[in-house]
C-alpha cells in the first residue's frame, strides 16, 4: 500500500486544479460585477467536481486492482505523466496560438457544467490510480475539492491583478507536478 503525505496530496491537488485554476482566471478577468458571487460560482463548480471524479475514477479502478496490482506503480507513472504532458502541451499550444482559453463571466449551469467536466478529467484518471494505490479515496478526494475552490475562488477574485497570461503558466506548473509526483510514486515502489 501506498500512503501519500499530506504535501503530497496537496501537490497532487495543486496539480489537478491547474486547469480549473487558468479559466478561473480567465472568468475574473472577465467579470465586469459580481466577482465574489462569480468566484464563489467557479469554486463550487471546479472544487465540486473535482471531488467527485476522483471517487468516480476508484469506483472504475477497484474492479481491476486484484488484476493488476503487481503494476500499479505503473500504471500511476504513466497516466500521472500522460495527463502532466496533456496539460503542458495543451499551455504551450496555448501560448504559441495567443489565445487563453474561455473569456466570458458567466457561471450558468450550461457554461460552467462543461468546463467542469473538461477541467476534472484528469482527476477521474488519478482517483483510477487511488484504487491500485489503496488511497483513502474519500477524504482525498474531498482535499483535493477544497484545494481546488480556493484556488479557483481566489483565482477569479485576483485575476485582474494576476494578469491574463498566468493561466498557460498555471497549467505548464500544474503538468510538472503531475509528472513528478507520478515519478515518486514509480521510484518508490521499485526501489524502496
Amino acid at each position: 500500500m501506498v500512503h501519500m503525505t499530506i504535501s503530497e496530496l496537496f501537490l497532487l491537488a495543486a496539480g489537478l486544479s491547474m486547469d480549473a485554476f487558468a479559466v478561473s482566471v480567465c472568468k475574473g478577468l472577465a467579470a465586469r460585477e459580481a466577482v465574489l458571487r462569480k468566484a464563489a460560482a467557479a469554486g463550487l463548480w471546479f472544487g465540486g467536481f473535482q471531488a467527485l471524479m476522483p471517487v468516480l475514477g476508484w469506483c472504475l479502478g477497484t474492479r481491476f486492482t486484484a488484476v493488476i496490482q503487481s503494476i500499479d506503480h505503473w500504471i500511476a507513472f504513466i497516466l500521472l505523466g500522460i495527463i502532466g504532458a496533456n496539460m503542458i502541451r495543451e499551455a504551450r499550444e496555448e501560448r504559441l496560438s495567443g489565445e487563453e482559453g474561455p473569456s466570458d463571466d458567466r457561471t450558468d449551469a450550461k457554461t460552467m457544467l462543461p468546463l467542469a467536466v473538461a477541467t476534472s478529467i484528469d482527476a477521474l484518471a488519478v482517483g483510477v490510480t487511488f484504487a491500485f494505490l489503496e488511497v483513502s479515496v474519500i477524504p482525498a478526494s474531498l482535499f483535493i475539492g477544497c484545494v481546488t475552490f480556493v484556488f479557483c475562488f481566489f483565482a477569479t477574485v485576483s485575476a485582474g491583478k494576476l494578469g491574463a497570461g498566468l493561466g498557460s503558466s498555471a497549467r505548464t506548473a500544474g503538468g510538472v507536478v503531475l509528472i513528478l509526483i507520478g515519478l515518486r510514486i514509480l521510484l518508490k515502489d521499485l526501489f524502496f
